[in-house]
């Protein structure tokens, strides 16, 4: 069982409901050390959390049995830290045939649920259990990019409320935009209130949002690079401060047009951002600039697995975890606190198709 000293952290993956869904590790505070303490099952293709920190609940997205009446899911959660166990509260219909991204407002108790297939935005009200409620309001996107095989339409996949909880901002890689919303938490329904233009054919995936500045960052999948932005804290609307590429400058065009991006993250002080590339399967890291907002290289360094599509920063800030979908291996780094820099701590843990890292303290 984990000790004070510990952090807990849980790995969701693709699997069938009848195998292990969402792994629970204890992280050692002190060496990286991971151990297993718990898991999940009972639901197909957990394969996005996220964690409610103040009423202590997990949200997870989930599939029904493939075929043509699929379904996609939103699963709550409650935990015990003690057992290590997960256990479902209850499931809602979430938004298209699969949600890829769920993202929770723990004030304002709600959930947003994102679809890359159907291009759609969904929230689903969270009662005072901490239940779903089943989805109140969905929004479709219409559109196409540039791209010529990945932005034939609408392709949703994620939705982020930010710091101030006015905003809620979705990243549609099918279509170049991140678009704006409000929540109306009276009626439950999303109203929009504008968009960001990205750069044609970026795709922008994931985004993370600056803890005390008005800086927000977006990897952007299919031209692998990161975008800074600046947010009006009045209106909401985000502008441009500049992009930078997630790969080296030397590398050879077929693993660049092999490559794409996957997770972003920033430390808990602000000062470094951390995006990953699938293919180059490394780790860019860059520092931040608090007065402009801009970003610098610090590294580029190789993940250590295959296809790392998701890591989490601890909550001292200390180590980086990333899971490997094609590898099964969860890698433990040391974050240097002075540069940023990540450094192999040896600890390992085996997921198969690992592709979403949370942690359960904040």
């Amino acid at each position: 069982m984990p000790q004070k000293k510990d952090f807990i952290m849980f790995v969701g993956s693709y699997s069938e409901a009848t195998e292990t869904g969402v792994h629970v590790f204890s992280l050692d505070a002190d060496t990286g050390a991971l151990n297993e303490i718990g898991d999940a099952q009972g639901f197909r293709n957990m394969c996005f959390l996220d964690v409610d920190h103040v009423n202590r609940r997990v949200y997870a997205v989930a599939e029904t049995e493939a075929g043509e009446d699929q379904r996609a899911l939103a699963v709550a959660f409650s935990f015990d830290p003690a057992s290590g166990q997960l256990s479902p509260l209850n499931s809602q219909e979430s938004v298209g045939q699969a949600t890829c991204h769920i993202h929770v407002n723990p004030v304002d108790r709600y959930v947003l649920a994102s679809s890359y297939s159907g291009g759609m935005i969904g929230m689903l009200p969270v009662d005072e259990d901490g239940k779903l409620a089943p989805r109140s309001d969905m929004h479709a996107h219409l559109g196409a990019g540039e791209h010529p095989t990945r932005q034939d339409r609408s392709h949703v996949h994620s939705a982020y409320v930010d710091e101030s909880r006015r905003f809620i901002y979705v990243a549609d890689l099918g279509i170049d935009r991140i678009k704006v919303y409000t929540a109306d938490t009276e009626n439950w329904k999303l109203v929009p209130v504008g968009e960001a233009v990205a750069h044609p054919g970026s795709g922008p995936r994931h985004m993370a949002f600056h803890p005390t500045k008005p800086y927000v960052y977006v990897i952007n999948e299919l031209n692998a690079t990161l975008t800074a932005y600046l947010k009006d804290e009045e209106s909401g609307m985000l502008c441009e401060i500049h992009t930078i590429s997630t790969l080296p400058e030397d590398i050879s065009a077929e693993v660049r047009e092999g490559n794409s991006c996957a997770e972003i993250q920033i430390s808990p002080d602000g000062r470094f951002v951390y995006g990953s590339n699938r293919g180059h399967d490394s780790i860019a890291v860059y520092a931040v600039n608090e007065a402009s907002g801009r970003l610098t290289l610090v590294e580029i360094a190789q993940s250590l697995g295959q296809r790392p599509r998701s890591f989490a920063i601890s909550p001292d800030g200390r180590f980086l975890i990333a899971a490997h979908q094609d590898t099964a291996n969860v890698v433990v780094f040391r974050i240097d606190a002075d540069t940023g820099r990540l450094q192999d701590t040896g600890h390992r843990a085996e997921v198969e198709k690992g592709v979403c890292v949370r942690f359960w303290n904040s």
